[in-house]
C-alpha cells in the first residue's frame, strides 16, 4: 500500500509539474512504465490536452498482468491518452485483452472503446540514427580501432554479445548453448571466439550480485574447458566500451548473439546492421525480443530457453555461405535504414494529432450531458408529461461497487433495483397528468415482481405484452394486454436447440427463454472466445432454423436475440399513447381527436439503455416532434389560405407601389381537411416549403412566372372599368375563352383531386401511428445512459445520474395541485398561468379502452 502511494504521489508531481510548463496547443508524451497515472491526471486538469504515451518494454499477457493488485487503477489511467504505443503488435493486444477482461471493455480494430470514447492503440517499433554509425566508421579513429582487432582475432570468428547484466538478457543461456556448441564441435575451439560485453548494472541489488557470480563462474568453466595458453573461447568484460570502440567492434563482428528471454525492443540488433555494411555479418536474434518482429525476415530466430537450438543456430550461422548472408543483410540494413528514430518520433507525434481531431469530432457527435435544472423547469412547465424508461442493467438499478467482482456484481445489479427509484416513481405517477411507462426486454413476471405496486405502464418483451397502469378506484392490476395481432412460434423450439448447443459449448454463457424471443447471453463468459461462438451460432442460426421463419436476429454487446418479426419499442409507445393520453381507437381520425379539444402531451422524457435496433423509440419521439411542426405549418396555411379567400376578388389594394387589384389565387392548394395528418418524409418538403414562401409571393409579383403572376395580381390602371370575372390574358391563352369564376371553380376542383392523392398517405400513416397526433413536444429530452453512440439527445453517464434525474423531478411533486398545475420553484411568486385544456388527467384508461384500441 505505501508502495502504490508512492508511486501514485510521483506521478502527481509529474502532473504539477507539467502544468507549470504547459500552454495551450501543447503536445505531452509520456513515456514508460513509470508514468503510467500520468495520463489521467493530466487529462483531469485539462481535458482538451493532446497526451501520448508510449511503452517501452513487453505488455504481459492478460493472464500475468490480472496478478496486479492495482489492475485497474493501472489500466484506467493510461486509457485516458489519446493514443497509446507499443514497440510490437503483441503488447498492443496483450493491453487490449487486459482491458476488455479486467475492465470489461469492448476491444475494437482501432483500440479500446469505452462508451463512446475510444482510445487508440497502435505500434511504432522505434529505430536508432543509422547515419551516426555509418558516419563513425568512416572516422580515422574507428578504422584504427578496426586494425588493431583484426591483428588480435586473425585467424578466428568473432562473435559478439552486446549486453546489460540483467536476468531478462539471457547471458546464461548465450553461455550454455556456446559451451553445446564447442562440445558437439570442438574443431572450432581454436576457430571461434566470443567477445561478451556484459555492462553492470544495479549492482546493490543481491540478485544482480548473484547474477554476476553466476556468469564469472560460467566464462571460467568454458575458459577452463575449451581454452589453451594461446587462445581463449570467450573475452568477457564486465564494463562498457566507448562508441569508437563499439562500432569498430561492430563492423568486424561475423555473427551477433541478440538472445533476451524478454526484452521490450533491443536496439542492439539495429546497431550492429547498421555497421555491417561491408562485412554482412549474420544476426542471431531472439524471438523474445521486440526487433524480431522488425528483423525476423533476415536474422536466424531462436528459443534461448531451447539450449540444443541456440547451439544449432551458432553452427549455422558460422558456416553460412556469402550469397545468403549479404541477402540476408540487405533486408535487415533497408528496415534499419527507413524505420528511424526520427520515423518513429515523426510517426507517433502525427498519428496522435490526428487521433486527438478524431476525438474531437467524435465529442461533436456525441449527446450533450442531460441538463437535470432544466428538465426539471420544463417539467414544471408543462400541461401533460410523459416518461418513459428502459429497464435493464445500466438504468434504474443499484451502481456497481468500485471494486471490480465483475462475474457476481452484475447479477446483483441487474436483479435489483435502485432502493431510491420506488419512492421517486411513486411521487411521479402520483402527479396529475403524467404518465409513466418502463420498458424492457425482461418478461411479464418479472416487470411486475419487481415494480409491484407502482400505479405505472410496463411494457414487456420489448413492447410485445402491455400492462395499463392501476385504476386508483379499484386497486386492482389489470391484465397484460398482446399488441402483436398474431404471432407464429414455430421457429422457437429449433432455435432453442441451436442456443442450447452453444450454451453447453460456451463457459458461462447460458439462454433467457421468454415468451416471444429467445437470447443467449455470453456477457460472463471468456470475451474472445464468446465472440468466436457468437459468429459461429449466427452462421448456424441464418443456414438452418430461422432460414424462413418470420424473426428477427439482433446481435447486442455480447447477447444474441432472436424476436417475433416487426417487434418493435416504437409501434408499442404508440400504442400505449394512444390508450393512456388520448384515448384514441383505429377508428377515429386525428381531425376529430383535435376538434375535441384534448391537451396533447407537450413533455417528453425518454431515457434507457437500449440496443441500437431498439433505439426507434427515440425515432418515433422526434418523428412527433415533426408531426407538429407539419400540424402547425397547416395551421398556419389555414389562416393564410382564409385571408386570402377573405379578400374580395378585384378589390383594390394599395402595396406602396401604385394601386393593384386583387385576384382570387387559384394555384394555391385549401388546406387539407385532415390538418393533424403527419406526413411522410417524402411529402414533407412541399408544404414547408409553401408555407415559407406564401406571403413573399402575395406580396411580390415580379417574382413570380407569368402564370402564376396572372393568378395573384393583375395590373390595371387606376380607374378602368372592367368586370374581373370576364378578363383573361388572350395574348398567354389565345384559345381561353373562359371566365375566371368558371376557371377559378376548375383550378380549386382539380386541386381537390390532387390534395386527395396527397393525403393519402398521410392519412394512412395516421391511422397506422394514432398515437402521434396526441404527442406535440414542446420539450422533449430522449437520453441515453452509458451508451454515447446514439440517436437520443442527450446523455448520461451511468445509472445512479438516473436516480439523481428522476429525485430531482420527485422533488417538486409536492408544489403540485390538484388539477396537476405546480407552483413553480423556478418563479418567485409561485404563480402559475391557468390550465387551458385539462386533457384526460392522472386516471389511467380501463382495461377496456386499450383493448378496444
Amino acid at each position: 500500500h505505501q508502495q502504490w502511494q508512492a508511486y501514485s504521489h510521483a506521478n502527481e508531481l509529474f502532473a504539477e509539474a507539467i502544468m507549470h510548463l504547459y500552454e495551450e496547443g501543447d503536445v505531452v508524451w509520456c513515456h514508460d512504465y513509470h508514468l503510467l497515472l500520468l495520463p489521467k491526471l493530466l487529462k483531469e486538469m485539462k481535458p482538451n490536452m493532446k497526451v501520448g504515451w508510449f511503452l517501452h518494454t513487453p505488455f504481459p499477457s492478460s493472464e500475468i498482468y490480472r496478478a496486479l493488485p492495482r489492475r485497474e487503477e493501472i489500466l484506467q489511467g493510461v486509457l485516458k491518452a489519446d493514443l497509446i504505443g507499443f514497440h510490437t503488435y503483441d503488447y498492443a493486444r496483450h493491453f487490449v485483452s487486459a482491458c476488455t477482461r479486467i475492465l470489461g471493455l469492448e476491444g475494437t480494430p482501432e483500440g479500446v472503446e469505452d462508451n463512446g470514447a475510444v482510445t487508440r492503440v497502435a505500434a511504432f517499433p522505434i529505430g536508432i540514427d543509422p547515419e551516426r554509425f555509418t558516419a563513425a566508421l568512416e572516422t580515422e579513429q574507428v578504422k584504427e580501432h578496426m586494425r588493431d582487432l583484426r591483428e588480435r582475432f586473425a585467424g578466428r570468428k568473432v562473435m559478439l554479445g552486446v549486453d546489460r547484466l540483467d536476468m531478462i538478457k539471457g547471458i546464461p543461456q548465450k553461455l550454455l548453448a556456446y559451451e553445446m556448441f564447442l562440445d558437439e564441435n570442438p574443431e572450432w575451439c581454436d576457430h571461434v571466439l566470443l567477445v561478451q560485453i556484459a555492462v553492470p548494472s544495479r549492482t546493490h541489488v543481491p540478485e544482480y550480485q548473484r547474477l554476476a557470480s553466476l556468469v564469472h563462474e560460467m566464462v571460467g568453466r568454458i575458459n577452463g574447458r575449451f581454452g589453451a595458453l594461446a587462445s581463449m573461447p570467450i573475452h568477457h568484460l564486465d564494463r562498457s566500451l566507448s562508441f569508437h570502440e563499439l562500432c569498430a567492434l561492430y563492423a568486424l563482428t561475423d555473427v551477433a548473439l541478440v538472445t533476451p528471454v524478454r526484452d521490450g525492443m533491443n536496439l542492439v540488433s539495429y546497431e550492429v546492421v547498421a555497421c555491417q555494411s561491408k562485412n554482412a555479418g549474420v544476426l542471431v536474434l531472439s524471438e523474445f525480443a521486440g526487433a524480431a518482429q522488425s528483423l525476423g525476415a533476415g536474422a536466424i530466430l531462436v528459443n534461448p530457453w531451447n539450449v540444443s537450438e541456440l547451439a544449432g543456430a551458432i553452427e549455422e550461422a558460422l558456416t553460412m555461405g556469402d550469397t545468403e548472408r549479404r541477402e540476408r543483410h540487405r533486408q535487415n540494413f533497408m528496415h534499419v535504414n527507413i524505420h528511424t528514430a526520427q520515423a518513429w518520433a515523426d510517426t507517433f507525434i502525427s498519428e496522435l494529432n490526428d487521433t486527438h481531431v478524431e476525438a474531437e469530432l467524435r465529442i461533436k457527435h456525441t449527446p450533450p450531458q442531460l441538463d437535470v435544472p432544466e428538465v426539471v423547469e420544463s417539467f414544471c412547465e408543462s400541461k401533460e408529461r410523459l416518461i418513459v424508461m428502459g429497464y435493464n442493467a445500466s438504468t434504474l438499478t443499484t451502481q456497481t461497487p468500485t471494486r471490480k467482482k465483475r462475474e457476481f456484481d452484475q447479477v446483483k445489479a441487474m436483479a435489483r433495483v435502485h432502493p431510491a427509484v420506488y419512492d421517486a416513481l411513486s411521487k411521479l405517477c402520483a402527479i396529475p397528468h403524467t404518465t409513466v411507462v418502463i420498458f424492457s426486454g425482461s418478461g411479464r413476471a418479472r416487470l411486475e415482481e419487481t415494480f409491484q405496486g407502482l400505479p405505472l405502464w410496463l411494457a414487456a418483451e420489448n413492447g410485445v405484452f402491455v400492462r395499463p397502469a392501476p385504476s386508483d378506484d379499484t386497486g386492482v392490476s389489470p391484465h397484460w394486454i398482446t399488441n402483436a395481432e398474431s404471432m407464429n412460434m414455430d421457429w422457437l423450439e429449433s432455435v432453442q436447440l441451436v442456443f442450447d448447443y452453444f450454451c453447453e459449448r460456451t463457459p458461462r454463457s447460458f439462454v433467457e427463454t421468454r415468451e416471444t424471443s429467445l437470447v443467449w447471453n455470453y456477457k460472463y463468459a471468456d470475451p474472445e472466445f464468446g465472440m468466436i461462438q457468437a459468429r459461429d451460432l449466427l452462421q448456424h442460426l441464418v443456414t438452418g432454423p430461422i432460414s424462413n421463419a418470420p424473426v428477427d436476429v439482433i446481435q447486442g454487446t455480447k447477447s444474441v436475440e432472436v424476436r417475433q418479426v416487426g417487434v418493435s419499442k416504437g409501434a408499442a409507445m404508440d400504442r400505449i399513447i394512444a390508450s393512456a393520453v388520448g384515448k384514441v381507437s383505429s377508428r377515429r381520425s386525428t381531425s376529430e381527436f383535435a376538434r375535441e379539444g384534448v391537451q396533447p402531451v407537450d413533455f417528453v422524457l425518454c431515457m434507457g439503455h437500449f440496443l441500437g435496433r431498439d433505439e426507434d423509440i427515440f425515432a418515433y419521439f422526434e418523428d412527433c416532434m415533426e408531426g407538429a411542426k407539419y400540424r402547425n405549418s397547416e395551421k398556419e396555411r389555414q389562416a393564410a389560405w382564409e385571408a386570402n379567400a377573405a379578400m374580395g376578388d378585384g378589390e383594390e389594394v394599395d402595396t406602396g407601389l401604385g394601386k393593384r387589384r386583387h385576384t382570387i389565387d387559384c394555384s394555391m392548394d385549401p388546406p387539407s381537411t385532415s390538418g393533424l395528418a403527419i406526413p411522410n418524409s417524402t411529402d414533407m418538403a412541399s408544404p414547408l416549403q409553401r408555407e415559407l414562401s406564401l406571403h413573399e409571393e402575395l406580396l411580390s409579383p415580379s417574382s413570380r412566372s407569368p402564370y402564376m403572376q396572372r393568378m395573384y395580381w393583375e395590373d390595371i390602371p387606376t380607374g378602368l372599368a372592367t368586370n374581373p370575372d370576364e378578363m383573361v390574358f388572350s395574348s398567354a391563352f389565345p384559345s381561353n375563352r373562359e371566365t375566371r369564376k368558371e376557371r377559378r371553380q376548375q383550378a380549386v376542383a382539380g386541386s381537390d383531386r390532387d390534395r386527395v392523392g396527397r393525403t393519402n398517405s398521410k392519412r394512412d400513416n395516421d391511422r397506422s401511428y394514432p398515437g402521434k397526433a396526441m404527442v406535440s413536444p414542446k420539450h422533449l429530452y430522449t437520453c441515453t445512459v452509458s451508451r454515447k453512440r446514439s440517436q437520443a439527445r442527450y446523455y448520461l453517464q451511468e445509472s445512479s445520474n438516473v436516480v439523481e434525474l428522476l429525485q430531482s423531478l420527485a422533488q417538486v411533486a409536492d408544489t403540485v395541485d390538484h388539477e396537476g398545475f405546480f407552483q413553480n420553484p423556478f418563479q418567485p411568486n409561485g404563480n402559475t398561468p391557468p390550465r387551458q385544456n385539462p386533457g384526460m388527467g392522472s386516471r389511467p384508461p380501463s382495461v377496456s379502452q386499450f383493448q378496444t384500441y
